[in-house]
């Protein structure tokens, strides 16, 4: 679940936060969102989706403010093993992600998880 302090300032319509993380070694990176659960941005969903991305994970849950947020987590299989991504797939993923965020107004900071976090 993604930490969310306020659900009062989102980064785009439906959307209060966006992650771009990969477990290590960082080859192949997840997208996790914080989205409004009573008003789930379709486009940006459909956008994601569109770069391949499939969801592999929903939780819905109740922000301490009372707002309804649901938790989704999207992941594109590449050719490398275990459908991880090669290097190339890496850079045009990234590159493709930044785009399709830019026109919603999201900036991402892609990362790599640190070891405690990715496999608790």
């Amino acid at each position: 679940m993604l930490f969310l302090k306020s659900t009062s300032a989102p980064v785009a319509p439906g959307v209060f936060v966006v992650d771009v993380a990969a477990k290590p070694p960082g080859k192949t990176y997840m997208i996790y969102a914080a989205l409004d659960a009573d008003n789930l941005p379709a486009e940006f969903i459909k956008a994601v989706e569109g770069m391949g991305f499939r969801q592999v994970f929903s939780k819905p849950y109740t922000h301490h403010d009372g707002k309804k947020i649901v938790d989704l987590h999207f992941q594109k299989a590449g050719s490398d093993i275990f459908e991880g991504w090669t290097n190339d797939e890496r850079e045009a993923n990234l590159k493709k992600m930044d785009d399709v965020f830019a026109g919603f107004g999201i900036t991402t900071h892609p990362r790599v998880m640190s070891l405690a976090e990715a496999f608790r």
